[in-house]
This record gives C-alpha cells, sequence and structure tokens, in this order.
C-alpha cells in the first residue's frame, strides 16, 4: 500500500495556513533533486537495488486545475536477478513508497512499472508519478 514519508516536516516549513499552491511549492522545491528507487527480493528479506532512477530535466510541474505534481524518472536497469516488489520516490524530505510490478492487475499494487521497465540489464526505465496535493493537504 502507497505510504506518505516526510509531510510533517514539509508542514513545518510553511507557517500559518497552508493551501494547495503553497503545499505545491513546497513538493516542488523539495522534489527537485529527487530518485526513484526500484527493489525486488531474494530469499528471506534481502532487499535487492534493480534499478535507480533520477528526475528528468523540466519534467517536475505543478498542474494548477487538477492540483497535482507531476514528474518523470529515468535511469538503467541495474540487475534483472528478481522481480521488482517495491519502489520508494525519495525527495529531500517528502517521500512516497509501496509496493509495484511489472505486471498489470496485480492485487495489492499501487504501482505499475511502465512498459520501458524491460527487465533487461542496461536497458533505461522511465516512469511517471502523479501526486495528489489535495489529498495530501486532506492527510496534513
Amino acid at each position: 500500500m502507497r505510504q506518505m514519508h516526510g509531510l510533517e516536516k514539509l508542514r513545518r516549513q510553511q507557517p500559518g495556513l497552508l493551501n494547495a499552491q503553497k503545499l505545491a511549492e513546497l513538493l516542488l522545491a523539495d522534489l527537485r533533486h529527487c530518485h526513484c528507487s526500484i527493489y525486488g527480493c531474494i530469499g528471506d528479506d534481502e532487499r535487492v537495488l534493480l534499478a535507480e532512477l533520477d528526475l528528468l530535466p523540466d519534467s517536475l510541474t505543478y498542474e494548477m486545475f487538477d492540483q497535482r505534481v507531476d514528474l518523470i524518472v529515468a535511469g538503467p536497469i541495474l540487475r534483472a536477478d528478481c522481480v521488482p516488489l517495491t519502489y520508494r520516490l525519495q525527495g529531500e524530505q517528502f517521500a512516497i513508497s509501496g509496493r509495484c510490478s511489472m505486471i498489470a492487475r496485480v492485487c495489492g499494487v499501487d504501482l505499475y512499472l511502465q512498459r520501458s521497465y524491460t527487465g533487461v540489464v542496461g536497458d533505461i526505465a522511465r516512469q511517471k508519478f502523479a501526486i495528489p496535493v489535495k489529498s495530501l493537504l486532506q492527510m496534513m
């Protein structure tokens, strides 16, 4: 299940009333050097880094009408000896983590890896994220 981390740290940066525009500005600043790690598992709880995806330049934007922050990360697949199971999108303080899969319609998965995640070492994987600002405000 998708989890949000660091919301309270972001909240402390903005004294007073926090609205969608201010939260979006905090997220844009926090995520400007973000990366996404994709993990698999071998044996009993041995977490294995399968791919490290970095933010693509100019892909971090705020969609004011839909009140969401959009971004794209990309990078090489490092290992292919197990299937991707979890991910973590990490900014300076804010992070999102959860379960992922290469196979569509898998129960309990909140991120389906895009087709560019081939599972072949050296291939470049791209992943799009949309962070709902309005939902985050309700969580705070």
